[in-house]
């Protein structure tokens, strides 16, 4: 492969981008250029390399070790076949809809705070720029663009970023999913016992980390990043590899985009601290750590919302909730959801089985159906978390309208079990189940990421 020119935020040059890959990856964004000076698309910190180039290099007996295999792995080489290397000109994307279409869209975000908004409905009538009109509305209608004097063209070219930097090859870590969480967010923020508190800072942290929280993301999970000796995971020591790659990532383009630049730089630097506080929240494995604070306040009746730190916490355990809030949607929204991400797993562990590798918990398509697990996800991570989420908003309206979702979802999926499992899932998983297991438990339900 060519040697490449790297690019990047604070004048970094390096000439390869192997080289050196703790200081390229840190900032998260890279622009890739080749010695023919055809920009590469955009694609967080590593580099292009055609899935053709591997597959054709393993056969031919080039590649002569497993061990050289497994360091070769990159899930850009699987996923997304490089267009600079098969000399495809990325263009800028066109946002062209007709005026119905426009008027159809418009009519939507008037409804943007309902539970039952759909957003695959939204991407189709925004032409896939669903993250992108739905961000924009929102600031403009918790008055951010007024308050921190942001230019509309800046904020735009950012989050055109941001919705670019998501992979639409991915079946459900993409743009669509992080316009949804970006709308549960919202829904959340109006929450009474939480409304009130809130600062136009708390309001565009919190909205910035839903869009932004798996930019870049792979399509699959770190175990696999650990298990094929991923850059990444060296670079963050297999601890939380994927969201401190969104955050370095999201920092990038915040930067890049200069969207943020008129501000203090100490204000710059608390809200680029307090969204990887966010963001890194997402990680799975730390589910009982932040599930066990949220107990305890509630318990001890001691979160002061008045606090800067307290009302943190809550930002977390809302984009927590958000994130993985799937399984109280409406039944034809949470069914479309479950699949797909079943999909993206089944996608890694095919991959894993073509190159010999120990396909990992869940994503195996031959043993682990899409309603075991559902099942198992909805009574391990999703249950315990929106009950304590339900106790802290005193049993709002919204709060109960999701685990009654919550609850007609699990039983959908245990009516579509195969016979032979419906018995042995029926014993535990109801509502009454007293909260997750251990931590390995959890990441054997959830194969390492959220469905």
């Amino acid at each position: 492969m060519s040697c490449l020119m790297v690019e990047r935020c604070g004048e970094i040059l390096f000439e390869n981008p192997d080289q050196n890959v703790k200081c390229v990856c840190m900032l998260g964004d890279v622009r890739l250029r080749g010695q023919t000076g055809v920009p590469a698309e955009r694609r967080g910190s590593y580099p292009f390399i055609d899935f053709r180039l591997l597959n054709n290099t393993t056969h031919s007996g080039e590649i002569g070790t497993k061990k050289k295999v497994k360091r070769l792995l990159s899930f850009q080489r699987y996923f997304h076949a490089s267009r600079l290397l098969r000399g495809i000109i990325p263009q800028a994307p066109l946002h062209l809809l007709d005026e119905d279409y426009l008027g159809q869209a418009r009519h939507m975000l008037s409804k943007v705070g309902m539970w039952d908004f759909d957003i695959f409905l939204f991407d189709r009538l925004t032409n896939g720029n669903s993250l992108v009109t739905l961000l924009c509305h929102l600031f403009n209608t918790h008055g951010l663009i007024h308050h921190f004097k942001l230019d509309m063209v800046t904020l735009h070219r950012f989050l055109v970023m941001v919705q670019e930097d998501y992979h639409s090859q991915n079946p459900y870590h993409n743009a669509v999913h992080a316009a949804d969480v970006t709308q549960a967010m919202h829904c959340y923020l109006k929450e009474p016992k939480l409304a009130s508190f809130l600062t136009p800072l708390d309001i565009m942290l919190g909205l910035l980390a839903a869009a932004a929280h798996d930019v870049d993301h792979p399509g699959v999970n770190q175990p696999f990043l650990i298990k094929t000796n991923h850059h990444l995971a060296n670079l963050y020591q297999n601890m939380s590899v994927l969201e401190n790659h969104h955050w370095r990532s999201t920092i990038g383009m915040l930067r890049e985009s200069r969207l943020l630049a008129h501000l203090p730089k100490d204000m710059t630097q608390d809200i680029e601290q307090q969204l990887g506080s966010l963001i890194l929240a997402t990680d799975i494995n730390r589910q009982n750590e932040f599930l066990t604070r949220l107990k305890a306040h509630l318990y001890n009746k001691d979160l002061r919302l008045e606090d800067v730190h307290d009302r943190h916490f809550m930002l977390q355990i809302a984009l927590k909730c958000a994130d993985i809030c799937n399984p109280c949607r409406i039944w034809e929204m949470s069914k479309q959801w479950s699949e797909r991400v079943c999909e993206e797993f089944y996608r890694q562990g095919d991959l894993e089985q073509k190159f010999e590798l120990e396909i990992s918990p869940l994503c195996n398509q031959q043993k682990d159906s899409i309603p075991s697990i559902q099942i198992g996800f909805m009574t391990y991570i999703v249950e315990p978390l929106f009950r304590e989420w339900a106790r802290f908003t005193g049993h709002s309206a919204l709060s109960e309208s999701m685990l009654s979702h919550l609850a007609h979802n699990k039983a959908q999926w245990k009516s579509l079990l195969p016979r032979q499992h419906r018995s042995s899932s029926s014993g535990g998983g109801g509502p009454d189940h007293t909260g997750p297991g251990t931590e390995d438990e959890e990441q054997t339900v959830t194969g390492g990421d959220a469905p």
